[in-house]
């Protein structure tokens, strides 16, 4: 059995508010897609990368996977015009490659403090359970807007049966081929803000927990990208504990 990371870099980061795409964006000299292929790169469990690239950025792409020594890299296919399309991209690149009891890893590229513990734990559960999401449990207390009145509640739902999910997630990649092909010939699962999770929920699949990291934060706002050199300028002060 291999494991095989496809790593979502297909967006074009509007709300960045940037000139070019969030996911190439330096931090202290690295583009902040390198932290992410980086962690995949030195992930012992992690045989080989397929990087799901904005069109026209793959040469650039290719250059700084080289520059950094990115040798799992397999190859680079082009993002879709959605987030779930991008996936489906990545996921049919590995036909004819992957075998049906493969794990293949989904990872937003833009996730670039993904934790050694956490992805060895996605993996952990794949294995045993045939697919693994990254979860947290919800710490805030969540009330459901009056039909009748947006600006008042009378329900709330118990935090105890919440949980936040994320990414990476695993899957076999047998059942993962298999879903993207219904649910695009379907239609179901794949608008708005789908992803792979909601999609096989959708198709009647039940997944499985596996442990989160609040440092895993996604860089979608200029406040993001700023909390993620404070977790970096963290990591360099060796005194705290």
């Amino acid at each position: 059995m291999r494991t095989h990371a496809v790593i979502i870099a297909g967006g074009s980061g509007s709300r960045m508010g940037q000139d070019i795409p969030k996911q190439f964006l330096n931090v202290h000299d690295k583009p902040v897609l390198l932290y992410t292929l980086e962690g995949f790169q030195r992930h012992p469990d992690i045989d080989e990368i397929t990087l799901v690239c904005l069109e026209g950025w793959h040469n650039v792409a290719l250059a700084y996977a080289r520059q950094f020594c990115i040798d799992k890299l397999a190859r680079i296919v082009d993002g879709g015009a959605s987030g779930q399309e991008s996936i489906r991209n990545g996921v049919y690149a590995l036909e004819g490659i992957a075998e049906p009891d493969d794990l293949v890893v989904i990872h937003d590229g833009i996730r670039p403090l993904v934790d050694d513990n956490v992805l060895s734990d996605v993996i952990r559960v794949a294995k045993e359970k045939g697919n693994a999401v990254t979860s947290l449990p919800y710490n805030e207390q969540i009330f459901v807007v009056s039909e009748d009145d947006p600006t008042t509640t009378t329900q709330y739902i118990p935090r105890e049966t919440l949980r936040r999910v994320s990414t990476p997630q695993a899957y076999r990649f047998g059942e993962l081929d298999a879903a993207y092909h219904e649910a695009f010939e379907r239609g179901i699962g794949i608008d708005g803000s789908h992803y792979t999770n909601t999609m096989m929920v959708v198709l009647g699949h039940t997944l499985n927990f596996a442990a989160g990291s609040d440092r895993n934060i996604k860089l979608t706002t200029r406040d993001d990208l700023e909390m993620f050199k404070a977790w970096l300028e963290l990591e360099e002060d060796t005194w705290l504990k």
